[in-house]
């Protein structure tokens, strides 16, 4: 698995750790943020204004607990 990846684990001491890989994981479109917020944003479309699909964006990709006026469906 390593060998596959070996040029980019290489570019990267070449570059003597100047960047962070929090910069690389970013540019990852497959990541689980990317993921949930591709998501989040489809089921925004139902929002009647930026502002809710924003709120929604921040608990989905912040873990922040949903405020309680949001509908429970049984």
């Amino acid at each position: 698995m390593l060998r596959g990846h070996r040029t980019l684990l290489l570019n990267w001491f070449r570059a003597k750790g100047q960047l962070s890989s929090g910069v690389i994981e970013g540019f990852n479109s497959n990541s689980e943020s990317a993921t949930k917020a591709k998501l989040t944003s489809r089921k925004s479309f139902g929002f009647r204004t930026f502002k809710a699909a924003e709120t929604a964006l921040y608990h989905t990709l912040g873990h922040l607990p949903e405020p309680t006026f949001t509908h429970k469906f049984c």
